[in-house]
């Protein structure tokens, strides 16, 4: 797209002002908005002054609208020439806006260009008649139809050279042409045939009936179900207390086992002891121990040698030998022997024949309690 400027100041008016009624108007738009944010109003003013001038703004009228709205005058003048939907320079009696975006550019929008082209000239500029004059613009937002154009305020879509060339026509004759698109394409509809949507009961309320009944007749029959399982409860209970049932005194309670085979529970019923080998007649057996052999002496514990040491049934627990032998496990720690006081213990690094410290006059001290 070309950069755009403001029309030469040959064809500039020398002033603009809006008419009483749209003067108003204007009022009523910036009304709308609070203290100090004036500003939002600027393009709704733009519109109307375009559309007062006769379908484009002259600098006069973007200097009006910007000190209506108390804004600098630049400001406006950037967001006039940042809109393609304001005309910076005089326009025809129809505006023909072509979309030059890729979805109408590999659909056909370059022909389109080089028809207008060859028709009317550059961008920009007006028919000689006046009639048409047209402009390159960015999309317009019905992709679908492409390639598409705006004239003044209705869309042309599905467009070819010759059907835009034949709209022309009708426009300057002024002939009743048909909006939107030009093959007859509802909408935006798939080129060609309908593939969605065939069948007619999607659309035309007998498929939401059935499922309308469908759905009365499930409840119904979940209320049956429900009021059939109501009655035979109810029954049920009834019989029950018609009729009850014998009670089990034995239920949730644990099962009592037969009691061991003790000697006088065998004894009281009549039963043989055990026999003297050991094995009762019952599911318990008992095996007497050797007293005497190799297979009963106990193994040592460790590689010392331990002395057996006799026991006092009448106490029940081991006594000590005198003293001197080795202690055996077991004994009782007051009666181990070889239990001493510590006054045998020697400090380390004290010859063991030194017979003692000398007294406090002798001179003849060992290396090693000289050092201490």
């Amino acid at each position: 797209m070309a950069n755009r400027r403001l029309a030469p100041a040959a064809e500039q008016p020398e002033s603009f002002a809006f008419t009483p009624e749209n003067a108003e108007w204007a009022k009523g738009q910036i009304a709308k908005y609070p203290e100090g944010r004036q500003a939002s109003a600027v393009i709704p003013l733009l519109w109307r002054a375009q559309e007062q001038n006769g379908g484009w703004l002259p600098q006069k009228a973007i200097e009006s609208v910007a000190d209506q709205l108390g804004m600098p005058h630049i400001r406006v003048l950037e967001v006039a020439t940042f809109y393609t939907m304001f005309a910076l320079e005089p326009v025809g009696r129809y505006w023909i806006q072509v979309c030059g975006t890729v979805p109408c550019d590999v659909c056909g929008a370059k022909e389109l260009k080089h028809l207008l082209h060859e028709r009317l000239g550059p961008p920009g500029h007006v028919s000689p008649d006046g009639n048409f004059s047209w402009l390159e613009v960015e999309c317009l937002g019905a992709c679908c139809n492409a390639p598409m154009v705006q004239i003044n305020h209705d869309y042309y879509e599905d467009l070819t050279p010759e059907s835009l060339s034949a709209l022309m026509d009708d426009l300057a004759a002024g002939r009743p042409v048909k909006v939107g698109s030009q093959i007859g394409r509802t909408s935006s509809e798939p080129q060609g045939a309908v593939t969605t949507l065939t069948d007619e009961t999607l659309f035309d309320g007998s498929r939401i009936g059935a499922w309308r009944k469908r759905f009365e007749e499930e409840g119904l029959h979940e209320e049956g179900a429900e009021t059939r399982a109501k009655a035979e409860a109810a029954g049920a209970a009834v019989k029950d207390a018609a009729d009850p049932k014998p009670a089990k005194p034995d239920s949730g309670r644990a099962t009592e086992s037969p009691a061991a085979a003790a000697p006088a529970q065998r004894a009281a019923e009549g039963k043989a002891p055990a026999e003297p080998d050991g094995h009762a007649r019952g599911d318990r057996s008992t095996v007497a121990a050797p007293t005497s052999g190799p297979e009963t002496q106990p193994a040592p514990q460790s590689g010392r040698s331990y002395t057996e040491t006799p026991s006092k049934p009448e106490e029940g627990r081991p006594v000590a030998d005198a003293k001197g032998t080795t202690p055996v496990a077991g004994a009782e720690p007051s009666a181990a022997p070889g239990r001493t006081d510590g006054s045998q213990a020697k400090p380390v690094g004290v010859d063991p024949n030194d017979k003692g410290p000398p007294g406090p006059g002798s001179k003849g001290r060992s290396k090693t309690s000289s050092n201490r």
